[in-house]
């Protein structure tokens, strides 16, 4: 866990370690450097984010790609605290707190992530980072368009989505120790790079993750379907750390095979609970979060959510819900 400086006057950067949270804070601190900020982040569901400086006072804080509603009553503690905040979102927000301290953009649009949200914020200063979060974030039309704008070559955006889907990539996993780098760790990587070209052909820890995908994306696909139900299919994963870190990207690829219909990923934690992912049809991006936050430790958004530890007796009533909710 990261040691927090509790000076007054501190800066603090609080993102979700997936691609969607580092390209936002790239975009950010390219536009706007803070060389003192503190940075605050961890495996992508771990999202409860502002516990970690509930005590810090008369500083300023920058929030991103982390529920609102998740984190309402450590923001409202920090924010009792003098804190300076600005929170930039894409999921599910709840009641914003009411308060001079507290800039909020927040757009739930299933069609958006934080990164473009910082991007309309900076003008497109830095669109190609967004375009690397919107691909991470399985946002591929989105992306693709963008990068048809900026008159990318079909080279040029393969290799943009590369680098969005392997950054999301590394942040699946139970604890750190299911990454090849900490959050953190590829952040300071990628922010070393003004250019998402540049950091494609010269990161040597992008090189590392192409390696770790093709193996753990080679043993996922390996793996047989566990249910099918209509248009939406159900997989099933052990419980191994190849396993929790291809989640993500293995539920965004078998949606895009499959844009009709929904699909639910089961990956098995080691205390008998159960991990899901759920994507949403994504020609028709809902729910998902509703779905989620129907169980304990669910949450996300529309087009994509999850529950952290489901118990196993509950699968059966996971799966109904899922059919009904996609039927």
């Amino acid at each position: 866990m990261v040691q927090v400086n509790k000076d007054m006057n501190h800066n603090y950067d609080v993102f979700n370690g997936d691609a969607d949270g580092i390209c936002a804070l790239h975009q950010l601190r390219l536009s706007d450097p803070e060389p003192t900020a503190e940075l605050i982040t961890g495996v992508k569901r771990d999202i409860n984010l502002l516990t970690r400086i509930e005590n810090v006072t008369n500083s300023r804080i920058t929030v991103l790609d982390i529920s609102m509603d998740t984190n309402r009553e450590a923001l409202v503690g920090v924010l009792e605290n003098g804190n300076e905040v600005r929170y930039i979102d894409h999921h599910y927000a709840g009641e914003i707190p009411d308060s001079p301290l507290l800039t909020a953009h927040i757009d739930v649009s299933p069609e958006r992530c934080t990164s473009l949200i910082v991007d309309q914020l900076l003008w497109g200063k830095y669109r190609l980072w967004a375009i690397c979060g919107a691909y991470g974030d399985n946002l591929h039309a989105v992306a693709a368009s963008m990068a048809e704008q900026e008159h990318l070559d079909q080279q040029q955006s393969a290799q943009l989505c590369e680098i969005g889907e392997l950054l999301n990539y590394n942040g699946y996993g139970a604890r750190l120790r299911d990454l090849y780098f900490a959050p953190d760790q590829l952040y300071l990587d990628v922010q070393t790079f003004e250019n998402p070209f540049d950091y494609y052909h010269g990161s040597d820890c992008l090189k590392t993750l192409q390696l770790g995908f093709k193996s753990d994306m080679d043993l996922a696909l390996s793996q047989p379907e566990f249910a099918t139900r209509g248009r939406n299919r159900v997989f099933r994963f052990p419980d191994n750390p190849w396993a929790r870190r291809v989640s993500g990207v293995f539920a965004n690829l078998k949606a895009r095979e499959n844009p009709d219909g929904a699909h639910a990923l089961i990956t098995e934690n080691n205390d008998d609970t159960l991990r899901i992912s759920v994507r949403a049809p994504v020609n028709n991006r809902r729910d998902a979060d509703t779905l989620c936050r129907s169980f304990p430790t669910g949450g996300g958004r529309a087009g994509a959510a999850g529950i952290n530890a489901l118990p196993a007796e509950k699968l059966t009533h996971f799966l109904n819900e899922f059919e009904k909710t996609y039927s």
